[in-house]
């Protein structure tokens, strides 16, 4: 059996965590919310570029790959569902890749990330299974795991769709405005593609570069997550026309309720315009003719009921009703 070893190494802040799991030669080093101390170590045991340390310690840098004599430095940005946002939201990895190490540096919040880290820690069959095949291999879980945790994210948006469409195409008795939540929809499918759409360039080239680290062996690996990740960005841009058809269609419906309340009380205005009108003539204090007739009520009730009769008939003709 290989010696294996198993390292864990936490500095003084708790907020700042840094652990190790080793097998044969190949170690994976798991940094959360790392300081510039930290990243100075790192500097100085693996002669890292300055400019990729920066970019460990900053946010929302662009998705890159950057390729070096003895390391690959990778930013990638994936989704994570926030809780208490009740929105997605990016979280950034920030990964550097050697012959016999890889090192990821990232906030702690990415769950997929983190299983596989614990995954090693917990077993030996589980560090083989992992890094048995070298730091390329390693990599390639790590990824394909952050990816297939966007599948259940997609599924999600799936059914808020399907909600949704119920609402806005169902019965009209259960019609009500959906704008709000067409629009929360609708900035998740956003944000997922704002996330997605620079990590299909980095993906790609992914194969394509330093074979040292990343062995023509993994070719097929490295194109499975290429499918994957189209896969995701195939599913977001069929929920974003759908997202945007029932946002359009239930404009319409609220349009078109609008234009059938306004259309009957137009109808009723104009109804009670000439009633209003010979109401307010005879309530004139003044003389009027027949205003002393004694039937003069019954007289100018039958006209008012005359008038409406004739104006319903006269819409009625005109399919105004």
């Amino acid at each position: 059996m290989e010696p294996q070893q198993v390292v864990f190494h936490f500095m003084t802040n708790t907020k700042i965590k840094v652990e190790q799991v080793k097998l044969k030669t190949l170690v994976w080093t798991d940094i959360i919310n790392p300081d510039k101390e930290t990243l100075d170590k790192l500097k100085k045991k693996h002669k890292f570029h300055e400019l990729d340390l920066e970019d460990c310690l900053s946010e929302n840098q662009r998705s890159k790959i950057d390729e070096y004599a003895n390391y690959l430095f990778l930013v990638l940005h994936f989704p994570h569902f926030d809780k208490k946002k009740n929105a997605l939201v990016t979280e950034e990895v920030n990964i550097f890749i050697g012959q016999n190490y890889v090192i990821t540096i990232h906030d702690g919040v990415l769950r997929p990330l983190l299983d596989i880290f614990d995954k090693c820690q917990g077993g030996l069959r589980d560090r083989r299974k992992y890094l048995d095949k070298g730091s390329g291999y390693l990599l390639y879980e790590i990824i394909d795991a952050m990816l297939d945790d966007g599948f259940p994210m997609l599924d999600y948006l799936s059914r808020n769709i399907t909600s949704i469409e119920r609402s806005v195409f169902g019965p009209e008795t259960e019609q009500h405005d959906m704008l709000k939540d067409i629009l929360v929809l609708k900035k998740d499918i956003i944000t997922f593609r704002r996330i997605i759409a620079p990590q299909r360039s980095v993906i790609a080239q992914l194969e394509h570069k330093n074979k040292k680290f990343l062995p023509e062996d993994l070719e097929v690996y490295f194109d499975d997550l290429v499918d994957k990740i189209e896969k995701i960005w195939s599913s977001l841009d069929s929920m974003k026309d759908l997202v945007i058809s029932l946002q359009e269609t239930n404009e319409s419906i609220i349009s078109h309720t609008i234009t059938n309340v306004m259309k009957v009380l137009t109808i009723f205005s104009v109804v009670m315009l000439p009633l209003t009108f010979l109401t307010g003539l005879y309530g004139m204090n003044v003389e009027l003719p027949y205003s002393q007739h004694p039937l003069v009520f019954t007289g100018i009730t039958g006209v008012m009921i005359m008038v409406v009769l004739f104006m319903m008939v006269f819409f009625k003709i005109k399919k105004w009703l």
